[in-house]
């Protein structure tokens, strides 16, 4: 009698064992959505076979190449970096308080300080300075963008009273291409939001 028990278990025990077998054939081939974004670029995976997609997440990316501090280019680079950082650092926070804090209406101009300020460091160093003056300046102000009603930008006032505005970005880097010609396009690609010119 034990031994028509015994059988009658063994397929069961089979039943459930394909089962298994199948789900961990399905959890090991299926792809796997990634993590994050920096898994799978392009969040596609269309037109690859199911056998490359399998080994698609079964394969380890180069790991990230890490700057070592014992590097001199590097330490040089990050040297180099902070200098110019401490340099602009001063000027973006006066233009950032002066476009996103109260201390200015929409229409008000600069106070003296500010605007020799904002002249010496940004205006001078724009690439169409000249264009932007035009007939002459008078002063410059705070104002909403004509065409992006919620952005406060800096504008100059001219003597005819026509005003334009100005990318405090663009002058900073026009800067920074100057002044630190051999380091520009790397500081400027790591510290400047693209498509701000």
């Amino acid at each position: 009698m034990a031994a028509p028990l015994l059988l009658k278990g063994i397929p069961l025990l089979r039943l459930r064992l394909q089962r298994y077998n199948c789900l961990s054939a399905r959890i090991i081939s299926s792809p796997c959505r990634p993590w994050c974004a920096a898994a799978d670029p392009t969040g596609h995976q269309d037109g690859v076979s199911s056998s490359e997609k399998s080994s698609v997440v079964l394969t380890v990316k180069d790991p990230p190449k890490y700057h070592r501090w014992d590097d001199p280019d590097y330490r040089k680079w990050k040297d180099k970096e902070e200098e110019m950082l401490r340099d602009i650092e001063p000027i973006i926070s006066l233009v950032k308080e002066i476009l996103h804090s109260s201390r200015y209406m929409d229409g008000e101009r600069l106070t003296v300080a500010d605007e020799e300020t904002v002249v010496e460091k940004l205006l001078r160093h724009h690439p169409h300075s000249e264009d932007k003056i035009g007939c002459g300046f008078d002063c410059i102000m705070v104002d909403r963008h004509p065409q992006f009603r919620h952005s406060r930008c800096l504008f100059v006032v001219r003597t005819d009273g026509g005003w334009i505005d100005f990318s405090y970005q663009k002058c900073l880097r026009a800067y920074i291409r100057d002044k630190y010609p051999s380091h520009a396009e790397r500081f400027i690609r790591e510290h400047f939001k693209r498509g701000s010119g």
